[in-house]
């Protein structure tokens, strides 16, 4: 009892040191307090900076008909749900905004959660057992992992977007074995895409079911921004499509689409689901708006990818390393810790919200600045960015 206490102690004071030490230094960029809206251009204490830390990728947050939705629902139900789901807590808005998702994302049916994290931890624990293998890429979110640990079930990790590691985990198992593949469609530090045609030719011969997490996809990938399936012409094909609807769509909460069967079995058996009381009306309002606005208002996924485009030329034009970023999400490669955290300082200084990621977050070798694009920035906001970004790595000797 004495040893394991200790042991807690340690962790404790080990995270204090490190939040002291950066404190201290001046290169604590974390829960940063906003005074305005997540848009495009932010105030923090009282000076405004230019946005490259939100997943408002769309800048629906603050889209008139989303907000008109949000503040209708509350005046007609108050703040407040009043219960959970499956007894008290839904609403018919509830049932739209899943008839709403199971449309964009075509299959047959959709459930919501209150988190995308809870979405993931509560369906990875219905969908598999003790005698199920679940096989994860290396560089899945968080929640797909402790979902993953949670559900007692064998655990395999493939090297990232290695179909070759994943097959050789694959053949190890008999046809009979209950198998479940799990990936990000996009990935959440990197940006880079999951390799689905391979990933479901590989299940398809061997016999396994395959699960997406469309967090960073959903109004980002596809012609009409309706995710990675689309984008690879592959709607309906995947077994679990997963997402939030806390980024592109402006919100909160998370889904999964499926088949009228598996949500079904989901909505009754997900303890996760079933003991948590239901998202407010106002908030289940807004998301249903803003699928709608998505729909109607293509111009906004334009200027999403023309963003994207811009700042990524800008940046390996300066000669940063961004990896193989394929979507709104851009890596800025430092690969040290310090120097990762006085380039958050520098740009911070200029007027440019960035986020500084080292380990453990990522391994200790790819510290990195995390920035994210909206279709709300102008080219004259990413201008001014890749001109702070120029100056900051001459003056810290990366370019």
């Amino acid at each position: 009892m004495q040893k394991s206490h200790a042991n807690f102690k340690n962790r404790v004071d080990s995270v204090i040191k490190r939040v002291k030490w950066t404190k201290g230094k001046n290169y604590y960029f974390y829960m940063r307090n906003l005074e305005s809206p997540s848009e495009s251009r932010v105030k923090i204490n009282g000076r405004e900076m230019i946005m490259l830390g939100s997943n408002n990728y769309l800048g629906l947050t603050t889209h008139p008909e989303v907000k008109e939705a949000a503040i209708n629902a509350v005046k007609k139900y108050g703040v407040g749900s009043g219960g959970v789901r499956i007894l008290s807590g839904t609403y018919k808005l509830h049932e739209e905004l899943e008839r709403e998702i199971a449309k964009f994302k075509g299959t047959e049916s959709a459930i919501v959660f209150n988190t995308g994290f809870i979405t993931n931890l509560g369906t990875i624990i219905a969908l598999v057992n003790e005698n199920s293998v679940v096989i994860n890429d290396e560089k899945n979110h968080a929640s797909i992992v402790d979902g993953s640990i949670s559900s007692r079930a064998q655990i395999r990790v493939f090297l990232h977007n290695d179909m070759k590691y994943l097959e050789k985990i694959l053949r190890s198992y008999p046809r009979t074995q209950d198998k479940l593949i799990i990936v990000d469609s996009v990935y959440s530090m990197d940006g880079d895409i999951a390799n689905l045609p391979e990933i479901q030719k590989l299940a398809k011969k061997y016999n396994a079911r395959t699960m997406i997490d469309e967090a960073h996809a959903s109004g980002v990938l596809g012609r009409t921004g309706k995710g990675a399936p689309e984008y690879f012409n592959m709607t309906g094909k995947i077994d679990i499509v997963m997402g939030t609807l806390s980024k592109a769509m402006g919100g909160l909460g998370g889904f999964i689409a499926s088949t009228e069967d598996i949500v079904t079995y989901l909505k009754h058996v997900s303890r996760e689901f079933i003991f948590s009381a239901s998202l407010p009306p106002a908030i289940i309002a807004g998301n249903i708006a803003a699928i709608k606005v998505i729909r109607k208002e293509p111009h906004l996924l334009k200027q999403l990818w023309r963003n994207i485009k811009y700042i990524k030329k800008g940046l390996a034009g300066l000669g940063y390393d961004i990896g193989n970023s394929q979507s709104a999400i851009i890596p800025v490669l430092i690969r040290d810790e310090v120097k990762t955290f006085k380039m958050a300082q520098i740009l911070d200084e200029a007027g440019i919200f960035v986020n500084p990621v080292v380990f453990p977050a990522v391994k200790e070798s790819e510290s990195r600045i995390r920035i994210s694009v909206m279709a709300s920035h102008s080219l004259a906001d990413l201008t001014r960015a890749l001109e702070a970004f120029k100056k900051a790595g001459k003056q810290i000797g990366l370019i």
